[in-house]
């Protein structure tokens, strides 16, 4: 039977003969089947899958060249648009919406010869952290079916933990890839902001959202991140820096500098077991020749508020489009009068937590509180990100919980939308200074759940980010 390891294994059986790629596409498509309850997928493209599988065998068998990512089997958020195939942000008001072009980061894939087997459920607009705000329901956590798998990129972070792809894209606006990751025991990257191009991406917060990747090892995120990252004409806020031959620049036996908050070590919040766990890591890490050494840092306390101000501000201008005029749900109960019209469109459409949002980035932006909230949280940001620039010039990386706590039970915080909020205390510093970072699978709890150690490196520094958390892991391999 086929068992997937990583994809330079995988590409060696398909050379070698041992296995072909229609094999495994039937293979992945009887997984999907057989995991139907976890409801990771929303779609499957089946017939579609197995036609592309039989073109590279073709190819295979004649030896002519192939894609760097060829027969790769990979998952796509419900975020992220694939020409010709539906698309709906998990939302009741893009219901049946069909997707006219592809995201530049799909494209790059399948100009590398992956094959796209389905669109993978996330919280509605991905906004949520425990993937329970979606059109189509909840995603259940593979390790315990009684758990959250965390969000709001669920669906991408459970069908690489339960074997159902190989590797998955979501998109991390505030941790979306890293706390699912953490809950799910695998790898999470969120690149720097810009280094893959949003254009195909359905924007949440813009100058936040960045598409992330999902894996079970580092060298398989390595490579989608070679084959996506790069300049993109339709994207103005793509870096334009040069893309560095990731996945033949990840070995290394160099000593780094690292970096902690003891405000995070220490927070009354977090896990007593994960602080512990990190405790010891820092240890190993120094007796292995790193150096590491704690930071102040007194600004945790303004994080989550100043995250929360800016991306629901963001928010409630990016889905304002949807107003059920030229596409997507329209509701049947609305009169001639527009006001009426697009009041039950939305209101209908839009599910709790997206009008929370909504009605949260407006308040913000209105007057008499534009300068009370945004403008604050904006210098905070602009203070936030000189200070992590200042930590970078002595420092390789900054140790991080990736979650306070391990995947927490269905329904636990869905009342408390405030516990929700604040279990992003450790992620959202990422995206607030647009820096790249990594939640790896080291740790196990007495719960026996899965948790992460997050890295997180100066922008544009994912070649060292890669490197450290490929040794980290193959170290932490029994």
């Amino acid at each position: 039977m086929f068992e997937f390891t990583s994809i330079e294994q995988y590409h060696a059986q398909l050379k070698e003969g041992k296995v072909t790629c229609a094999e495994v596409v039937e293979y992945f498509l009887k997984r999907i089947k057989a995991c139907e309850h976890l409801n990771a997928f929303i779609e499957v493209f089946a017939d579609e899958a197995l036609a592309k599988a039989s073109l590279i065998d073709a190819k295979l068998k004649k030896g002519e060249s192939l894609g760097k990512m060829f027969g790769v089997i990979t998952g796509i958020k419900d975020v992220i648009c694939y020409k010709d195939h539906k698309i709906s942000a998990a939302s009741g008001i893009l219901q049946n919406f069909t997707s006219l072009y592809s995201a530049t980061a799909v494209e790059r894939l399948l100009d590398e010869d992956a094959i796209i087997i389905g669109r993978l459920n996330c919280d509605e607009f991905a906004m949520g952290s425990s993937n329970e705000n979606s059109y189509y329901g909840k995603v259940l956590n593979a390790k315990d079916e009684t758990r959250v798998p965390g969000g709001s990129s669920g669906g991408s972070a459970v069908a690489v933990q339960a074997g159902l792809c190989m590797i998955s894209l979501g998109s991390d606006t505030g941790g979306s890839v890293r706390q699912p990751a953490d809950f799910c025991g695998i790898v999470g990257l969120k690149p720097t902001y810009g280094r893959i191009s949003r254009y195909g991406l359905i924007a949440y917060a813009s100058s936040f959202d960045q598409i992330g990747i999902f894996g079970i090892n580092v060298p398989d995120v390595t490579l989608a991140l070679e084959v996506m990252a790069g300049p993109d004409d339709f994207d103005s806020t793509v870096s334009h820096s040069p893309v560095p031959a990731y996945s033949s620049l990840v070995d290394t036996n160099e000593k780094f500098r690292f970096a902690f908050f003891e405000e995070a070590i220490t927070h009354p919040g977090l896990d007593p077991e994960i602080r512990s766990s990190i405790e010891r890591k820092i240890k190993e890490l120094k007796e292995d020749g790193h150096t590491v050494e704690p930071v102040e840092f007194d600004l945790l306390e303004y994080l989550v508020p100043a995250y929360y101000i800016l991306t629901t501000a963001e928010a409630s201008s990016n889905l304002s489009r949807y107003d059920g005029v030229k596409f997507g749900y329209r509701s049947p109960n609305a009169t001639n009068d527009l006001d009426d019209f697009y009041k039950k469109t939305r209101s209908e459409g839009f599910g709790w937590e997206v009008k929370r949002r909504i009605m949260l980035g407006t308040f913000v932006l209105s007057t008499g509180y534009y300068d009370a909230y945004f403008t604050k949280a904006q210098s905070v940001r602009k203070i936030l990100t000189e200070k992590i620039s200042l930590i970078f010039k002595d420092f390789d990386f900054v140790i991080l919980p990736t979650s306070p706590v391990p995947a927490f039970k269905l329904g636990e915080k869905m009342s408390d939308p405030i516990a929700m909020y604040l279990a992003d205390i450790y992620t959202v510093m990422a995206n607030l200074t647009g820096c790249p970072a990594i939640s790896i699978p080291l740790f196990a709890h007495s719960n026996e759940l899965p948790f992460g150690l997050q890295l997180m490196s100066n922008r544009f520094n994912e070649v060292s980010l890669l490197r450290i958390s490929g040794d980290l892991l193959r170290k932490n391999t029994p």
